[in-house]
């Protein structure tokens, strides 16, 4: 089956606007088309959509050394990026997503450098054992995009210096720190750079998907475009989305499940919830989002907030039901 192929490679490494120019495709892209958007970052920490700022990253240190705070669609995890880190998209129409291909994609990316590597659970490519990428997901109605990155030689001791990853993390991933979790491809393979690692993934998907598409170093300069990345640059870039509002909570309540951590802060006022935030980085950005408006207006009772959570998601799909019976448990076992 012949596709319509896009190979977009920009030399921005301001991360508001690569992540502005990424919705913007994710908006754009035709059902029927499969785009590779290739991306660096500059001194970044990029947290997932449901994530608290303040707990993930130590914002001042970052921002007073030059660093910015991008906040991402997708769910998952903080990730710090540099010039020595390589970011990619793959977005299509949402009858083309398919992320087990685009998986091998970027392992036959890798194979063809002389790494050995394999995917490692949901979203994460690991070499020797060790992760060099790590995966999130967007999913929407006509559209989706998967994007990750590759380690090649970035500096793990900013990322260590910027990111602040908590001791039941930790604890779960089986690891005592996040540079002991991960791996440089430049240390498997001396020399490597990211432009070779991009070169790879380049010719690997024109491999899977017969592409000839030329690599495009912008997107079209018409004005139209223009305006509409600029709009997105501003939310980007804005306070509100990247910091949103300071926790200041009644009642906060956090844990650790195996699909990822939580905290939920609570507002009340007459003993009932009159606004929830809930952080996670968890991978289903949709659903933790969702949880806000299923608990507001309830009272602040375990059990009837339990029993919410899992009526809401009785029509979901598995994955969620088990999420909502698992933070039910939880919720109940407070005893509030």
């Amino acid at each position: 089956m012949a596709y319509d192929t896009r190979i977009i490679r920009t030399c921005s490494k301001d991360p508001w606007w690569n992540l502005a120019v990424e919705e913007y495709l994710l908006e754009r892209v035709e059902p029927d088309q499969c785009i590779l958007y290739i991306w660096q970052n500059e001194n970044t920490v990029v947290i997932g959509r449901n994530q608290n700022p303040w707990r993930e990253c130590r914002t001042d240190l970052l921002e007073s050394e030059g660093g910015k705070l991008a906040r991402r669609l997708s769910g998952g995890g903080a990730v710090y990026h540099d010039s020595g880190n390589l970011n990619y998209t793959f977005v299509s129409g949402r009858e083309l997503f398919d992320t087990e291909r685009w998986f091998g994609v970027i392992l036959s990316a890798i194979k063809s450098l002389g790494i050995d590597a394999e995917k490692s659970g949901r979203n994460d490519l690991t070499a020797g054992g060790r992760k060099f990428s790590g995966n999130a997901f967007c999913i929407r109605k006509q559209s989706a995009y998967m994007h990750g990155t590759v380690l090649v030689s970035t500096d793990l001791d900013s990322m260590s210096k910027y990111l602040q990853v908590s001791e039941e993390k930790m604890k779960s991933k089986g690891v005592k720190s996040v540079k002991s979790r991960v791996v440089n491809l430049s240390e498997l393979k001396p020399g490597l750079s990211a432009d070779n690692a991009a070169e790879a993934l380049i010719e690997s998907f024109r491999r899977e998907y017969g592409s000839v598409a030329d690599v495009e170093g912008t997107l079209r300069k018409d004005r139209e475009s223009r305006e509409a990345i600029e709009e997105l640059y501003c939310k980007y870039s804005s306070w509100a989305w990247r910091y949103g509002e300071a926790p200041d909570f009644d009642v906060t309540y956090e844990t650790r499940f195996p699909w990822g951590g939580v905290e939920i802060g609570f507002t009340l006022q007459n003993a009932m919830v009159s606004k929830a935030v809930v952080y996670s980085d968890a991978m289903d950005a949709a659903y933790i989002e969702s949880l806000a408006e299923v608990m507001k207006g309830m009272r602040f009772n375990a059990e009837e907030l339990a029993d919410q959570i899992v009526e809401a998601a009785m029509e979901g799909p598995d994955d969620v039901r088990i999420m909502a019976y698992d933070l039910a448990g939880w919720l109940r076992s407070k005893c509030f």
